[in-house]
């Protein structure tokens, strides 16, 4: 009689642990997967004129999305520069914020034909939102506080809508870097002596 109460209390205890086993994925099957992250490459119109910093910035850390929505990455790039520096517009566009977040400087601008958004930090403002600004065109100064550089530097996102681009790609190819120069060989050209 104790083994049939044992068994008893046994079954008692692990059905309710197989059915959940057995019917929990059945209750999630109707359930959609979620998009895959990162999303495909977008394509970014070529439209930027200049560089926000300088003429041809060191970049000091490159764009590096994410693996996950929340994961970790890095949403921009950062671009060495001086402190008090001109911050500059890429491209023609209207001021959507410039104050600041988290105790930084920040400058954003919706860019002229386009579904993208820039910023730039850490800025000290010269521009007010609202403000249509023309490529090239003075945002404000590199702050020198305020960084998440071992060194100054500005750092410049890109994105459209909630979705983090690589804001190099704003870039014509004739304003990337490119390696250095190699010359080659001319064949047919005699050796001197």
């Amino acid at each position: 009689m104790r083994r049939v109460r044992r068994c008893t209390a046994l079954a008692a205890a692990w059905l309710p642990a197989a059915a959940v086993t057995v019917l929990a994925p059945l209750a999630w099957a109707d359930t959609p997967a979620p998009a895959p992250w990162p999303l495909p490459a977008e394509r970014v119109p070529a439209v930027a004129r200049a560089w926000p910093v300088g003429v041809r910035p060191v970049v000091l850390r490159g764009w590096e999305p994410p693996a996950t929505v929340y994961g970790p990455g890095h949403r921009g790039v950062d671009l060495g520069a001086s402190p008090g520096a001109p911050v500059r517009a890429v491209a023609a566009g209207r001021v959507t914020f410039a104050g600041r977040v988290a105790g930084r400087g920040v400058v954003s601008v919706e860019l002229a034909g386009t579904d993208l958004r820039t910023t730039y930090e850490p800025v000290n403002p010269s521009v007010r939102k609202g403000l249509t600004v023309g490529p090239g065109e003075v945002l404000g100064t590199v702050e020198a506080t305020g960084s998440h550089c071992p060194v100054t530097c500005v750092h410049w996102g890109l994105r459209r809508g909630e979705t983090y681009l690589d804001p190099l790609t704003l870039l014509p190819p004739d304003l990337l870097p490119t390696g250095p120069s190699r010359l080659l060989p001319v064949l047919g050209v005699p050796l001197p002596p």
